[in-house]
């Protein structure tokens, strides 16, 4: 009888659960079973193993095999236990050093001529691996720059599993043959990008700085000065933006330009972008780490589930996730289905989503900035004089009506955007500033807030609690006198007043004040509400 044993590790959403893979071999006829409560996927590895075995030059044990994944209450679900499953067998015939793997983790997917081929979401994995205090790792080698992101862990990348053999055995390592002609793309990354599994996800082309001449610059929006402002606000605080107007004006190209102003993401959160965008699939090849902010924009014909995350068996990252520490773009809102946009009410208050199947709960990271573009009738010409809109007033009510009140009452910044005149159209008004200058000043006004909120839980205006801006932080006295007032008459809510207060410390930050001062909360009223009180006038460029 032989007994050994291995580690791997099951993902449930971005969270990993170290699973220990047991293999015991006992006389008998020869048969293969495995418990532990495997998918399908994991059930058609007894195959994949035993061939890949055989094609590695070793010998398969002819005896009874039991193959057991430990604890058996957690779903097991993809191809990444193959290689754990295949050296603890060889454990068990004693082909390699029981001893050896005991506190080993292996993940990757073996074809059945031996090769290990990369599997999504080595990073989560290995971070759950390190947590639970396991310091030696192997994982396919495309992945092994992925996986060398987690600190104080010894990564071993692998080709073949006759290599992994031969370090185990400490034998002469072979060389694997890539076998991919030139000029075409490697076959064994396949697995890693699922078609459709981005949902739109992906950053705009170019990089700031760079020769690219469709480098989307804040400079190519004319006109639109109001909604300008208000994207610079956004993007230093952090706060979710509305934009209503006609077709044509301008919406989605002020959007697609929101992630070039937004400041490069920590190591922190690159490695969080990163693990959600390993798990999902989307995740570039020879890009082991996200570096810029993430921006998704899904099609309005984008389910519940899509949008915050779900599908059989154990859940999977949504739109919500994917953009982590970016930006989440709905162009035509109002064409979303209601339950859709009303499910994002709960992230975006809690910077995550909560998702409850029977296979399991998973909780997956959504702190996101949202932005909503939105035509102000069915036509778009509504708002437009002169255009001659036809849309009958109750057509008009339902359409704005599909953006429902509680949801419009989390996003703090709301701007009408206006047709571009001709003057600006033909560029008689002058380029605008470019996204590197509003860059700088985001970068700027984010630093100010970090300083002030150093020690907190806190990073971004935007999440700051309404007691905390009410007793900790005040504003200068007197200055939201005018708040108040909107607040009494019924105009503001009480989370908008709130709103209105985190608004009002990004506009003192991007003017370099220490605290907001009555101008400071006009603007921000003036954003929130959108309706024009001649504050945004009255500001210096950007604020």
């Amino acid at each position: 009888m032989g007994f050994a044993r291995a580690c791997s590790v099951a993902l449930v959403g971005v969270d990993g659960v170290v699973v220990e893979v047991q293999a015991d071999l006992e006389p008998g006829v020869a048969a293969f079973t495995l418990v532990g409560l495997p998918d399908k996927t994991l059930v058609e590895s007894r195959d994949r193993v035993r061939a890949a075995v055989v094609n590695s030059g070793a010998a398969w044990p002819q005896k009874k095999l039991t193959v057991g994944l430990s604890p058996a209450s957690v779903p097991k679900a993809g191809a990444g236990f193959d290689l754990a499953v295949a050296i603890a067998v060889l454990g068990a015939a004693e082909v390699v050093d029981p001893a050896a793997i005991a506190d080993l983790v292996l993940i990757g997917e073996l074809g059945l001529d031996g090769r290990v081929r990369p599997v999504r979401g080595v990073l989560p994995a290995v971070l759950a691996a390190a947590e639970a205090g396991y310091r030696q790792v192997v994982v396919p080698q495309q992945c092994a720059a992925e996986a060398a992101l987690v600190p104080d862990v010894s990564v071993l990348g692998v080709r073949s599993l006759r290599q992994l053999i031969a370090v185990l055995t400490d034998g002469e390592v072979p060389e694997e043959d890539p076998g991919d002609p030139a000029g075409r793309p490697d076959p064994m990354l396949a697995g890693l990008l699922v078609p459709g599994a981005g949902l739109g996800t992906g950053l705009a082309p170019g990089r700031p700085g760079g020769d690219c001449a469709d480098f989307p610059d804040l400079a190519d929006v004319t006109g639109q000065h109001t909604a300008r402002r208000a994207l610079e606000v956004a993007a230093a605080g952090g706060h979710h933006l509305f934009l209503s107007g006609p077709p044509g004006a301008g919406k989605t190209m002020l959007a697609e330009r929101l992630p070039w102003i937004l400041p490069p993401l920590t190591r922190q959160d690159s490695v969080e972008v990163t693990a959600v965008h390993s798990v999902a699939g989307i995740l570039p090849p020879g890009e082991p780490l996200v570096s810029r902010p993430p921006y998704c924009a899904p099609h309005h014909s984008a389910t519940m589930q899509s949008l915050v995350g779900g599908g059989t068996g154990v859940p999977r990252p949504g739109a919500v996730s994917l953009a982590h520490r970016g930006v989440l773009f709905l162009d035509e809102a109002a064409e979303f289905h209601s339950r859709a946009l009303d499910a994002l009410r709960q992230p975006l208050e809690s910077g995550h989503v909560v998702i409850a199947r029977a296979a399991g709960v998973v909780r997956l990271p959504a702190r996101f900035l949202m932005v909503l573009a939105a035509n102000p009738c069915p036509c778009g010409r509504h708002t437009v004089h002169g255009a001659g809109c036809e849309c009958p007033p109750s057509v008009i009510r339902r359409y704005q009506a599909r953006l429902s009140g509680p949801l419009l009452d989390r996003v703090d910044l709301r701007v009408e955007v206006e047709p571009v005149t001709r003057s600006d159209l033909l560029g008689q008004g002058g380029r605008g500033e470019s996204s590197k200058v509003v860059a700088d000043r985001v970068r700027q006004a984010r630093e100010r807030a970090a300083a002030r909120l150093a020690g907190t839980p806190w990073r971004l205006n935007s999440e700051v609690p309404g007691q905390e801006l009410r007793t900790r932080w005040r504003p200068a006295p007197g200055a939201p006198a005018q708040a108040e007032r909107e607040l009494e008459r019924g105009l503001l809510t009480a989370r908008g007043l709130d709103r209105v207060l985190r608004v009002a410390w990004t506009v003192a930050d991007l003017r370099g004040r220490d605290r907001p001062e009555a101008l400071d909360v006009a603007v921000a009223l003036e954003l929130r509400t959108g309706i024009a009180r001649g504050a945004m006038s009255l500001t210096g460029a950007g604020t």
